[in-house]
């Protein structure tokens, strides 16, 4: 048996299981193959398109999934060098997870999940440095699989401010935090090892809370199954039944001014996961179009003048939106021109979300009737692609963001020569 570990390099490098390593930063390791990050994510995607449709269908994540994550330490591509991880780039880790995509919408998502949290705080620190290690360490030694588990079915998701019904209560004797609540949209479901609950404590303060996932008192109901889009995805609803965590897994509280520093890692890597679909879906459509041979014809349909066409213009978007979303996540660096870089990141996101959903309905268009089917994927790109939508930067309050900042840019400038 081999097994995958990611150098300090962002290589992926392959060992025999039976030479045990101490250290996954020593050079010295015995190593049998090397590749890149981009061609393990490749050969994880290809691993997870033989199960994405079945997957679709019975409305789970496959576990096998989430293990080829782990033992790939594919979670771990954001987190420092310093605690074992790979400190990858924004461009290199957004061109890992667009091929990753491209096996599996609703997998990639989970990964994501996982990938921006430890990315921002990279950045940020917003967390202790105790808990930042230790967080980062179960990660890259143990597998963790982590989310932030905000969104309530009252609130809505919480990007555009409001006090949670989730609440926090310290126990009397100062053993820890009794936790009640509901929570909806937790992708990763019962895969999932550490929640990052946000909620309100007792004074009705924003907050934070780490709840290890399967603790007792907290239950999921598989509510995600039949959705449009990440069917795969097991975001379900979490309930929180007087579930009680030691006082030190309080993570954050909200009056810290790094906690509302916007992260620009989620919608990157969400436009990177949405378009990975897209892709999949252009690169089936010309496979379907070289076998598929109507009788009237008498040859592939890839002949057709008017197929090609339509490849043609569903591949010049997929190149636009590429070209796009690399060029900006090259231009990131470390947060350092975070505020120049958001509204670049918001136009990016929603330029690359409309390319990734027209491209995949254009795939289902070439593919005609017989696209209607769950025998071939394209209906299952075309309602992944959908799932975008729903995240943050989105819709009108996007809009208005890139147009308030492009103006702004120019205000200055125009008044001046007015005024002239």
């Amino acid at each position: 048996m081999l097994i995958w570990i990611l150098s300090y390099t962002g290589k992926f490098v392959k060992v025999d299981e039976e030479y045990k390593i101490n250290d996954i930063g020593d050079r010295n390791m015995l190593i049998k193959e090397t590749t890149s990050a981009l061609e393990i994510a490749t050969q994880l995607a290809a691993d997870f398109a033989t199960r994405a449709g079945d997957a679709d269908k019975r409305g789970e994540l496959p576990a096998e999934d989430i293990q080829a994550l782990k033992d790939s330490k594919y979670l771990a591509l954001t987190i420092p060098q310093e605690y074992g991880g790979f400190g990858l780039s924004m461009r290199e880790t957004v061109a890992a997870h667009l091929e990753l995509a491209q096996g599996s919408t609703s997998t990639a998502l989970v990964a994501s999940m996982t990938l921006h949290i430890f990315a921002h705080m990279r950045e940020t620190r917003a967390w202790s440095a105790a808990h930042y290690e230790r967080f980062c360490r179960a990660v890259v030694e143990e597998g963790a699989v982590f989310n932030s588990i905000a969104s309530e079915p009252r609130l809505g998701s919480p990007s555009r401010g409001a006090l949670f019904a989730t609440t926090a209560v310290a126990e009397p004797d100062g053993s820890g935090w009794r936790i009640n609540g509901h929570k909806n949209w937790a992708t990763g479901g019962t895969h999932l090892t550490h929640l990052l609950v946000s909620l309100s404590l007792q004074d009705e303060e924003p907050a934070v809370i780490l709840v290890p996932n399967h603790a007792p008192g907290v239950t999921w109901e598989a509510t995600w199954r039949d959705a449009l889009s990440l069917r795969a995805s097991d975001s379900h609803d979490v309930y929180f039944k007087d579930v009680v965590v030691p006082p030190d897994h309080l993570v954050e509280r909200r009056d810290s001014s790094l906690r509302k520093v916007p992260n620009g890692w989620f919608p990157m890597l969400a436009s990177a996961t949405y378009l990975g679909a897209a892709v999949a879906a252009r690169n089936d459509i010309i496979k379907y179009a070289l076998e598929r041979v109507p009788t009237a014809l008498g040859k592939p349909i890839a002949t057709l003048p008017n197929i090609q066409r339509q490849i043609g213009e569903l591949d010049i978007q997929l190149q636009a939106a590429r070209a796009y979303l690399f060029a900006t996540a090259a231009d990131w660096r470390d947060g350092d021109n975070r505020a120049e870089m958001m509204p670049r990141i918001t136009a990016t996101k929603q330029f690359v979300m409309n390319m990734a959903i027209d491209s995949a309905e254009r795939a289902l268009r070439i593919a005609g009737g017989a696209g209607m089917s769950s025998a071939l994927p394209f209906e299952r790109y075309f309602r992944d692609s959908r799932g975008g939508l729903s995240h943050p930067p989105m819709g009108d309050a996007a809009l208005e963001f890139v147009g308030r900042h492009a103006i702004e840019g120019l205000e200055a400038e125009y008044k001046s020569e007015s005024h002239a």
